[in-house]
């Protein structure tokens, strides 16, 4: 528990050894009561030889105590003098074994052995907190197989998984975990991707869908192959980006840096005044002095929030890394704090970005005898409005793959044309229905609604059926947009769509402003006109075409979903989880955490001047000023920080 201005990542590491202060506390603790109990039963008995430093008799509990604070004093007293020399900084180590050896040199030997026994308890208790919240990350880790089955040569062989390379074909077998992150080839399961993104709930994986290592398949075999090694799987890139936010500190952190720079060596000077020139300017002994001089030494050291403010940081990265929530720095929870206004992508984002077939509107034929010839015709084209088609027929179970198609031509951005079953079949917008002489007169009305895309399908020129093609809304994004403005933030959508298709979407959503029709450097533009308005905003996008407008925003924020490596790399703020419910609970979170941030430093602040003044007056011993001014108010703090872990 340093009074330097080590950064928080080295105060982690340090954590390891945090044992021995649990042993050293637990050893102290003993040995004061069984020093006391044996003072009280033999009632002071000298011991028949005379204390060098005091001049009086020695008696059990004295000589324990003396031992206590030389062997306990020494050790501290060792790893201060070693930080002032090499770091040239005054250490919480070094002021405390001076505090203990200048108390057992006035003769307070029980306030020098409890000194040292509260520091370690502190010091142990530090530890803890710190290696708690190293265990959140670590858990992200510590379940991964060390060996994986890989599909050589049409059988399969368990190799190390670190030899598995991207393309390689991975067997997951129900109740194992995966290994690597890949796509489904073949197999249906249920994963369970609580690991990575908090998800209690299983979620079904199907050939086509992403899995990351570390999740646990549930239920069916799959075949995965393989998109990232051992080293560049998603769990691996979360938990060191987790450790490296520690270095991107806020400005919390660094005003704290930079005062206790500052606080430290005034505290000093003015326990080196007391203790030399109070006996003569206000009279008085130098022992008494010298004891007063001990507690500003104790007091000088800001460790309370020097400890607790980069720990109440931390501890809400890794609250959020656990709720499926990545975040780059703590930097980026300071700024989530101060967010008025929230900048929304539409495609890809309040949507789905994959288009469905919602309605279809039928003249004449059976809606699945219109769905079953575009179909037919359509799993020949690439384009995501002909793949969608081809999606609804299969969910309808549809033999569409199984008619006779012949001489199709797919005429760019207007539709596809061919035969099938010697039908002429005819698939695409009104403008290619136009060209083609169709008689569509009965779905005009169908089609003229601007708040869809219409797809009309003609059968030997005549029009048959349209099929409404929209977007859809992400299932939370209703709750997300009332939770923001229930927090009071401004909600702004952006897109390059039909101004009659984002009003839609607006509305259906309560946003409230809307912007249309855009195109890259227009979002731009429109952002920097948004922060002008509102000062700090956040822009929440896909993390592929959005990257110029997240990386403007003060905090841009990712949907993860399949495209995670593309988020990670573009984002600040990655919602591995794909929903949007977790912006109002990331913002939320970084005001809850600032806010004990704020708090844990004024109760520091105000507790060590109080407890300095009383201590300069005489009115509070140094062992009170230790339980309750140094490493007192630093367990306060830590437990006050662990409230977030509720959060």
């Amino acid at each position: 528990m340093g009074c330097s201005d080590s950064s928080p990542a080295e105060r982690f590491e340090e954590s390891k050894n945090r044992k021995i202060w649990g042993v050293l506390a637990l050893a102290l603790g003993l040995t004061i009561a069984f020093s006391g109990l044996l003072d009280l039963l033999l009632k002071g008995v000298p011991l028949g030889f005379t204390i060098p430093v005091l001049n009086e008799p020695a008696t059990v509990s004295m000589t324990i105590y003396h031992l206590v604070v030389i062997g306990a004093g020494t050790y501290i007293g060792i790893l201060g003098v070693r930080e002032l020399f090499i770091e040239r900084r005054f250490s919480v180590e070094f002021l405390m074994s001076v505090a203990a050896f200048g108390a057992a040199y006035l003769g307070f030997l029980f306030e020098a052995a409890t000194v040292l026994f509260l520091y370690s308890m502190a010091e142990y208790f530090e530890g803890y907190i710190e290696d708690r919240a190293r265990r959140t990350v670590e858990k992200l880790s510590e379940f991964m197989p060390d060996k994986v089955a890989i599909v050589v040569n049409g059988s399969e062989e368990i190799v190390e998984v670190k030899e598995a390379q991207p393309g390689m074909i991975m067997v997951v077998r129900p109740g194992e975990r995966i290994a690597l992150d890949g796509t489904v080839v073949e197999g249906d399961s249920f994963v369970n991707q609580s690991l990575v993104t908090g998800e209690s709930t299983p979620t079904a994986k199907k050939a086509g869908d992403c899995i990351y290592a570390g999740t646990l398949n549930t239920s069916g075999v799959l075949k995965v192959v393989v998109s990232e090694g051992a080293e560049d799987t998603l769990v691996s890139r979360i938990g060191q980006l987790v450790i490296e936010s520690k270095k991107r500190k806020t400005s919390i952190e660094r005003l704290v840096d930079r005062f206790a720079r500052v606080y430290v060596p005034i505290v000093i000077a003015l326990a080196a005044f007391t203790a030399l020139a109070m006996p003569k300017l206000a009279g008085g002994s130098f022992g008494t002095w010298l004891y007063r001089s001990l507690i500003l030494l104790v007091i000088s050291c800001p460790s309370a929030f020097i400890v607790s403010i980069p720990a109440t940081i931390f501890t809400a990265v890794t609250v959020a890394a656990r709720k499926g929530v990545l975040v780059k720095g703590g930097v980026y929870i300071e700024k989530m704090a101060k967010i008025r206004s929230v900048i929304f992508d539409k495609t890809g984002t309040l949507t789905m970005g994959m288009p469905v077939v919602h309605d279809i509107n039928v003249v004449g034929k059976s809606d699945q005898q219109a769905l079953t010839y575009a179909a037919a015709l359509e799993q020949f084209s690439k384009h995501p409005l002909a793949q969608t088609i081809v999606k609804k027929a299969r969910e309808h179970n549809l033999d569409y793959d199984k008619l006779e198609v012949k001489d199709v031509k797919e005429i760019p951005g207007k539709g596809v044309m061919g035969k099938v079953n010697n039908v002429q079949v005819i698939v695409g917008n009104m403008e290619l229905m136009k060209e083609q002489s169709c008689n569509c007169e009965q779905i005009r009305e169908a089609y003229g609604k601007e708040e869809h895309t219409a797809v009309c399908v003609s059968l030997d020129k005549s029009a048959v059926a349209s099929f409404c093609i929209i977007d859809e809304v992400r299932e939370d994004a209703v709750r997300a947009v009332r939770a923001l403005k229930k927090d009071n933030i401004h909600t702004v959508m952006l897109t390059g769509d039909k101004r009659e298709i984002a009003e839609q979407v607006a509305e259906e959503l309560e946003i409230d402003e809307v912007y249309a029709e855009l195109f890259p450097e227009d979002k731009l533009r429109i952002l920097n006109q948004v922060k002008a308005r509102h000062e700090t905003v956040s822009m929440v996008g896909d993390g592929v075409n959005d990257a110029p407008a997240l990386a403007a925003s003060d905090v841009g924020v990712a949907m993860g979903g399949s495209k995670v490596d593309t988020a990670l790399e573009s984002a600040d703020i990655v919602l591995v989880k794909d929903q949007l419910i977790q912006v109002p609970y990331l913002i939320r979170l970084s005001r809850k955490t600032m806010h004990i941030a704020k708090q844990n430093m004024a109760a520091s602040l105000i507790v060590k001047i109080v407890l300095g003044t009383l201590g300069l007056l005489g009115f509070i011993p140094l062992w009170f000023t230790v339980a309750s001014g140094d490493d007192g108010i630093t367990m306060l703090l830590l437990l006050n920080t662990l409230r977030l872990a509720k959060a």
